[in-house]
């Protein structure tokens, strides 16, 4: 077994790096992908120059290809504080990070009038969310733990959220400003979620969850005023049945885009405390 031992504020951990779990969904250019907040695909093209033509199948000499995305929108992604302030803060200065300790969580969404938590200005009683309570029994097991990353799995976890069109103003569920302070008073420094957006697709433009997430006041742009403004979120992953709830190693894998947001990677390494 090819093992690796680590502290985490003083414990020691050890994980097994030949078995891990990769949270990301392949975005295929020329097949299914997921969709979010736009009805364009991703795409691609074969790079053309003078008489070069990027493609083998077409008689060039390799393949080079001209790839069309919006990150936010096509496939799982890392974003920084850069997505909701002016300075548009890029990611290649609180990337890379290191790995770190992190705890997988499944989840229900109930619906908002159903919940208890206090209701966004743009809601539907009958929205699903992910709820302060949700989040705190699913995680009881291992709050002692000093993790600092939260993977969060909602039910029901069906294969189709790798290709999943999300249209309407509420195509999935979201997070109830309650639970999003809870995971804040938890210090969770990397946010990893299987919806498109920690807020509503629709929700008059506050993006509340993703201000409390990185310690901005409400329709704050400057991010001089966060107080997280280190902290990361992954949207679109995908959490396979066979990675059970517990703790892992979470390695962030994240391209050195100096942009808001960029398509990413993160992978999940299953971790025991050690005694060693």
């Amino acid at each position: 077994m090819d093992t690796f031992d680590f502290n985490s504020t003083g414990r020691r951990w050890r994980t097994d790096l030949s078995c891990c779990f990769d949270l990301a969904i392949a975005l295929e250019f020329d097949g299914p992908q997921p969709r979010f907040f736009t009805n364009a695909p991703a795409g691609a093209a074969a790079l053309r120059s003078g008489a070069f033509t990027g493609a083998v199948a077409s008689g060039g000499s390799c393949n080079c290809s001209i790839h069309t995305l919006a990150p936010h929108c096509h496939g799982t992604h890392t974003e920084c504080v850069g997505h909701v302030t002016a300075d548009r803060t890029p990611l290649t200065r609180v990337t890379p990070v290191a790995p770190c300790l992190a705890v997988l969580v499944t989840v229900q969404p109930v619906r908002l009038g159903a919940s208890g938590d206090a209701a966004p200005a743009v809601s539907d009683p009958a929205d699903p969310v992910v709820t302060r309570q949700a989040l705190a029994i699913s995680a009881s097991r291992w709050m002692p733990v000093p993790w600092t990353a939260l993977v969060i799995r909602t039910q029901p976890n069906e294969a189709t959220k790798r290709h999943r069109q999300y249209a309407g103003a509420c195509p999935a569920p979201y997070f109830t400003a309650d639970a999003m302070h809870w995971i804040v008073a938890r210090d969770v420094a990397s946010l990893v979620v299987d919806l498109p957006s920690l807020d509503r697709a629709d929700d008059g433009g506050a993006l509340a969850a993703h201000r409390l997430y990185w310690g901005l006041p409400p329709g704050a742009t400057d991010a001089r005023q966060a107080t997280r403004a280190r902290a990361l979120v992954t949207e679109l992953a995908f959490v396979p049945e066979a990675a059970a709830d517990g703790l892992y190693l979470l390695d962030l894998q994240v391209p050195a885009f100096a942009a808001d947001a960029a398509p990413s990677r993160p992978v999940l390494y299953p971790v025991t405390e050690s005694d060693a």
